[in-house]
């Protein structure tokens, strides 16, 4: 966890906190329960002190249906469960964004609490989030073309989103640096619609 995440989750996490209740339950607000940007979707989970946080729940799977505000995901392995977003939940979509955003047959990774009635009510939501091992086999002006394994990708490049991080260094919207075949660590999100990629940060150099 980088310095600035650490002052963010520190900085009185109970004004998150709304006042609604489930079941009894208190329902989480944003960064309640850890960091919201997308390098927080894939970090491990921190054990909580608080005990009224310590029964995190953490879900990926496709969105199989929307109701009002609820979710219904089938997971990777054919689970299935239900995610109840709150007006404090954090939606992620490329950028942070909202509720409006989320459609039916996306992708979804979760964290949250469980209520009651066997929801569980998310603290935040990642939507198509993708952190993939790749080798860079072309670079254009507005997209890059990807091999991830035996699959070949396109990474859309979108001015103003996409960055770069070169060996480690702060990101950059300079892409000029990238090479064909280099090793490139690619977050982003995936579009359903055609299984390409909006490339949001491209590292290399590692």
């Amino acid at each position: 966890m980088t310095a600035r995440q650490a002052h963010r989750n520190g900085v009185d996490r109970r004004r998150f906190l709304t006042n609604a209740v489930i079941g009894g339950a208190t329902i989480v607000g944003a960064t309640a329960l850890g960091g919201i940007d997308a390098e927080a979707a894939f970090a491990a989970p921190q054990p909580s002190l608080d005990p009224a946080f310590a029964k995190t729940s953490f879900m990926e799977g496709r969105i199989s249906g929307i109701d009002g505000s609820l979710l219904y995901v089938v997971g990777s392995h054919g689970d299935r469960s239900r995610v109840q977003l709150t007006n404090a939940t954090s939606v992620w979509k490329r950028e942070p964004t909202t509720a409006a955003a989320i459609e039916p047959g996306d992708g979804m990774y979760a964290r949250g609490v469980p209520m009651p009635d066997g929801t569980v009510a998310a603290d935040a939501v990642w939507v198509n989030i993708v952190n993939l091992d790749t080798t860079l086999r072309g670079i254009e002006k507005n997209r890059l073309h990807l091999a991830h394994g035996n699959h070949e990708l396109v990474g859309h490049v979108t001015r103003g989103t996409t960055n770069a991080s070169y060996a480690g260094q702060a990101l950059t919207s300079d892409l000029s640096r990238l090479r064909i075949g280099q090793h490139a660590q690619i977050m982003g999100a995936w579009r359903p619609s055609d299984n390409s990629i909006d490339v949001v940060r491209v590292s290399v150099g590692h």
